[in-house]
């Protein structure tokens, strides 16, 4: 976050500590319930927002050398990302042009060129069609025309972001809205990867006080930590928000960013596309520098354990069970209250897509 935003949300967070406030919405918000359980919606919102795109896959960091690559099938469609000899990024559709088996799984370096399982067809890392064994049988179909599938990518703002749809194309800055001078201040490229699975705490963070900031779809929440006090022992020119709050980006459709002070975290939810009570989850943890010494590494396994615990033993049993309420006939709609302006954001973000028949903010 850029510095000057950084003083505006401060004084906005130490004034709500003083007067015991939030950031209000203007009224209550009414969500049906049937937007939880309704499997046409379910297939809607699938083909417009995970099908259409675009998604936000993870940092640059994921792939920081030439050769390196990974899969991603979370949308329902099989993606292959390969780093390029220029620095460039790649990516493709996971589908050999002979007979559709799969050319790469999971994640790794250093790849010069990928082959099918099947019948052996191989591809340079930029997509290419290399050689293609008994060359003979398939002399009078082009070589050039048979190389992996293109997906549109943009790496910016050290981020990934791609449509799984073939000739996709999309504006980043227009779908971020705002939020682009956010991202290039946290300076991304520089983070590495770990994964984990981690959620803020409540002891760490005041509860009910928060700003909230939507740009376009997307929307910016930052949570005051109990420390946040200490900020006003220093000149306000020297405030550095970041050590004393979360700051919390939700990026339409389905990742949750989360600056964190000494690490970074991303949130990807992906719909189960059989069911509307299930979804499927990946969480990054990005830190700033490789976790190499045995003394990091422990600092980041408590890290782990904490919140892995608070996770799986509160916040998902919860959920499950206010899922299973949705059927029980108890109440047609949800509320949100106007202390809950984030969460109305994007419920309403969310009907405003499906309403116009797009997933591009």
């Amino acid at each position: 976050m850029r510095h000057q935003d950084q003083l505006e949300q401060a004084r906005k967070l130490l004034a709500y500590l003083d007067t015991q406030t939030t950031a209000m919405a203007d009224a209550v918000y009414r969500n049906e319930v049937t937007d939880y359980t309704c499997p046409k919606q379910l297939a809607r919102e699938c083909e417009l927002f995970f099908k259409g795109g675009p998604l936000h896959i993870g940092l640059s960091c994921l792939l920081p050398s030439a050769g390196d690559y990974m899969t991603h099938d979370y949308s329902g469609v099989p993606i292959l990302l390969v780093r390029q000899d220029d620095g460039s990024l790649r990516a493709f559709l996971n589908v050999c042009r002979h007979r559709g088996a799969r050319v790469a799984e999971g994640c790794g370096q250093g790849v010069r060129r990928l082959s099918c399982p099947y019948h052996a067809w191989s591809y340079a890392t930029d997509g290419r069609l290399l050689a293609r064994p008994d060359e003979r049988s398939f002399a009078e179909v082009d070589k050039s025309e048979r190389g992996l599938r293109d997906l549109a990518v943009v790496e910016k703002y050290g981020m990934i972001w791609l449509s799984p749809t073939p000739g996709a194309h999309f504006d980043l800055d227009a779908r971020l809205a705002g939020l682009e001078g956010d991202l290039a201040a946290y300076r991304l490229d520089t983070y590495h990867l770990r994964v984990l699975h981690a959620k803020t705490v409540d002891p760490i963070l005041y509860s009910n006080l928060a700003t909230f900031d939507g740009f376009g779809r997307n929307l910016r929440m930052i949570g005051a930590r109990r420390t946040i006090d200490k900020l006003r022992q220093t000149p306000e020119a020297e405030w550095n928000l970041i050590p004393y709050a979360a700051v919390i980006y939700v990026l339409f459709p389905n990742t949750v960013f989360v600056a964190q002070g000494d690490h970074i975290e991303s949130w990807h939810v992906f719909p189960d596309r059989n069911s509307t009570d299930d979804s499927v989850m990946y969480v990054s943890l990005y830190t700033p520098e490789k976790a190499s010494a045995d003394n990091a590494r422990r600092h980041w396994d408590r890290n782990m354990d904490l919140l892995m615990a608070t996770v799986e033993k509160e916040d998902f049993p919860l959920s499950e069970g206010i899922q299973r309420g949705f059927y029980s006939g108890a109440q047609d709609e949800v509320l949100f209250g106007r202390n809950e302006p984030s969460l109305q954001h994007f419920h309403k973000s969310v009907k405003a897509a499906l309403s116009e028949g797009a997933g591009v903010g």
